[in-house]
């Protein structure tokens, strides 16, 4: 695994975890309204906790789970929806160990202020392993967590009391907060084994085998406009879909579709005058028209062909990629061709419009020599739930490879590198060495 990995970045094998307390930052970021709706994240950091503990190491694990904090007025709300604890008690049946987890009082709505001092007599149980490992609350309920000011570097000072070493297994988590950070000025610190396979894979899009296909869809284009620009100059195609694939199409053609705003069309506007130099975007040419987005419902929909989208023309909602897309020849040579196919994309409005993900999937399946990449939460979820079958004969085929956080690869595209992001530069600027 070390060949492809920057010698200066510090790996978790090289450390010294024997008797010692290791702050293990993940990103367990599954949990929605209190339950746990796909454990893989979870799964894929169980090789970094057995290897921490295998080697006498004694484990604090962290996460952050939603947005529990207001943008706007910084309120930070501390309720179930976001807690740890399912996933806690879905590591205690994973792994035949008690997980204790912590509570501290928020206060009011600014979140938890301080780690209490209660958490002492847990490392006590921790060192004398009466216990497996410590699960702290959901990071972003601490109200240093994504502070701006003196606060993150209480927390940050905190966290550091708590253990002897730091380990970053949280490739999903590239914003740089302070368990994922500002942590690495105060611990000898390192990347785990989840971080050191995704930044392998990684490879695979940042130096790929050719011919490369990307397929990338969003819900708004102007959230993308970086990362699909470095793709497009990356990749050999770019099939698009979702709102960034009609913002695209408005753009193109000068039509109107409902729900697209004309300020992210304008700037979509600098993609086709790339594309009409270099020809890169194969465009789908069948999609689900819809009267309203309360559902699929019948008598409201119908398949657009994009041969009807001329010059002032209007559509209603487009929701989906039909099954006929990807019938068609020029698309199938597409991605019979390829050598290398990332995908971060749900191409239809779920959970009504989901027809073009599922052909999608069972589209690039049929390449059975090309390295298939997938990032994403919500792309791995549709694939799952889509095509159940699927998704479980890919789990042990090395073609296949699924990133757990998307939005880290699109970033790391832009940058060009996985080392431009705030956190594993801190890591490699730490070195594993006691600050």
């Amino acid at each position: 695994m070390e060949a492809n990995i920057d010698p200066r970045l510090p790996l978790l094998q090289h450390a010294n975890v024997e008797n010692k307390i290791v702050l293990l930052r993940v990103d367990h970021n599954v949990v929605k309204n209190g339950s746990i709706q796909d454990p893989y994240r979870i799964d894929q950091t169980i090789g970094t906790i057995f290897n921490i503990v295998e080697r006498g190491g004694r484990p604090i694990i962290m996460t952050h789970v939603g947005r529990p904090k207001d943008k706007k007025t910084g309120a930070i709300t501390v309720d179930p929806s976001t807690s740890v604890e399912p996933i806690a008690e879905y590591l205690e049946r994973k792994l035949h160990s008690k997980i204790y987890c912590p509570k501290f009082k928020p206060e009011g709505n600014q979140g938890i202020k301080s780690i209490d001092t209660s958490i002492n007599l847990a490392i006590r149980d921790l060192k004398e392993k009466r216990i497996g490992a410590i699960y702290l609350p959901n990071t972003r309920w601490f109200k240093g967590e994504e502070d701006k000011k003196d606060d993150r570097e209480t927390l940050a000072l905190q966290l550091a009391g708590l253990a002897d070493v730091y380990v970053n297994d949280a490739f999903g988590s590239w914003q740089p907060h302070v368990s994922t950070y500002d942590i690495t000025k105060y611990l000898p610190s390192f990347a785990g084994y989840l971080m050191q396979k995704e930044i392998e894979n990684l490879t695979q899009v940042l130096q790929p085998e050719r011919p490369f296909i990307a397929v990338v869809a969003g819900a708004k284009y102007n959230t993308k406009i970086g990362p699909i620009n470095a793709l497009y100059r990356k990749v050999d195609k770019l099939i698009l879909g979702g709102i960034i694939y009609n913002t695209y199409l408005c753009a193109k053609y000068g039509v109107s579709i409902e729900g697209i705003d004309p300020e992210d069309v304008e700037a979509a506007g600098n993609l086709v005058e790339m594309d009409r130099q270099h020809h890169k975007i194969v465009e789908l040419p069948y999609l689900y028209e819809s009267d309203t987005m309360e559902g699929k419902i019948e008598g409201k929909y119908r398949v657009r062909s994009i041969s009807e989208f001329t010059a002032g023309a209007t559509f209603k909602y487009i929701l989906d990629i039909a099954r006929e897309s990807f019938e068609d020849l020029g698309i199938s040579e597409t991605l019979n061709s390829a050598r290398t196919i990332f995908v971060n994309a749900v191409m239809g409005y779920t959970p009504h419009f989901t027809e073009g993900s599922a052909a999608l999937d069972s589209k690039i399946d049929h390449n059975a020599e090309a390295i298939k990449l997938y990032g994403g939460g919500d792309t791995l979820q549709e694939f799952k739930d889509l095509c159940p079958g699927l998704y479980l004969s890919t789990l042990d085929n090395s073609k296949y490879y699924f990133f757990t956080g998307g939005g880290t690869v699109l970033k790391a595209i832009e940058e060009g590198s996985p080392y431009g992001l705030e956190p594993l530069m801190a890591l490699i600027e730490n070195g594993g060495k006691s600050p």
